[in-house]
């Protein structure tokens, strides 16, 4: 049976993408509105109506406005905005997250579709706590770098615009008050607020998260080897899992850490780095901030809801 697909926010830059993955599918058939009433509220509320699954890719209270229009009680949600994240009602679309995670997303009306700086960390983090290996109160600071294609259309333009005069490094959120520690805190299951340090660099799109633990500070602190066996695990029992774990390895440098390196894919790699006689580690996340981190995941989670996969 062919679904009918509504992308609100189709002409920005998670919407093109999404429009882009799935070009050529035979199984979904996309529907717009007129270009002239595009800002039309009847008319939206109408192709909220016709959808079987709506993609909202719109400002959070745009997205809010969105969700309010739908005259009925069928029509399923993916919202790839803030709004909705951590909020009652709503699936977290992150489907490698738990064992469950997948079903739940599949039998969920509404799903907040993750942000791309949470997943890296979420991924990286959850299954330590769940293990045991790091208690819900552990400090934590997150670090990476994202391509400019993270800041929206706006800054997309603004870096191209500039060519060689662009910034190499952009370090932001000084205020120490990013969009997504809360989304961070609820998912990884800590307890507190961590301390995020984003950049910017000058590339289109890929991201790197990373994660530096001082274990030493543990009454039993694990070994690196004990962290990579539990990320291990929990990924390798996922059906359909777009998560990997590269191999544990002593490495001083790894080509392998270019933010770039899984650009047009929906994968995520998770790297374990350890030096256990300084009681230290660095765990590292590689993936697409426009694919795992926004409109590959929103596919995945049309495609777990529509029974494609799972």
């Amino acid at each position: 049976m062919t679904a009918k697909i509504f992308i609100d926010g189709e002409h920005g830059t998670t919407g093109l993408q999404i429009r882009s993955r799935l070009e050529g599918r035979k199984d979904i058939e996309i529907i717009s509105v007129p270009v002239e009433r595009r800002k039309d509220k009847d008319a939206r509320a109408e192709y909220l109506d016709k959808a079987d699954i709506a993609i909202l890719c719109l400002p959070d209270d745009a997205a809010r406005e969105s969700v309010s229009l739908i005259p009925n009680d069928t029509t399923r949600v993916i919202d790839a905005s803030t709004a909705h994240r951590v909020a009652d009602g709503w699936t977290y679309g992150f489907a490698e997250m738990d064992e469950e995670q997948a079903k739940a997303i599949a039998a969920a009306r509404f799903v907040a579709n993750p942000g791309c700086w949470p997943q890296g960390p979420i991924a990286m983090l959850r299954p330590l706590l769940k293990a045991g290996l790091l208690p819900n109160d552990f400090p934590v600071t997150i670090n990476g770098v994202t391509g400019y294609s993270g800041g929206g259309r706006q800054m997309m333009e603004d870096y191209e615009a500039k060519g060689d005069a662009a910034p190499r490094y952009l370090p932001y959120g000084l205020t120490l008050n990013h969009k997504h520690l809360p989304e961070i805190r609820t998912y990884t299951g800590l307890d507190h607020d961590v301390i995020m340090q984003p950049v910017i660099g000058n590339f289109a799109q890929g991201m790197l998260t990373a994660i530096p633990l001082q274990l030493g500070q543990l009454d039993n602190a694990p070994t690196g080897k004990d962290i990579h066996a539990a990320l291990e695990a929990h990924y390798t029992r996922l059906e359909n899992s777009v998560v990997e774990v590269a191999p544990l390895e002593e490495l001083e440098r790894s080509p392998a850490l270019d933010p770039q390196s899984l650009n047009d894919t929906n994968h995520m790699r998770i790297h374990v780095f350890a030096n256990d006689a300084r009681k230290q580690a660095v765990l590292i996340a590689v993936y697409d901030n426009l694919g795992k981190g926004a409109s590959g995941a929103a596919v995945q989670n049309m495609d777990l809801m529509l029974g494609r996969i799972g």
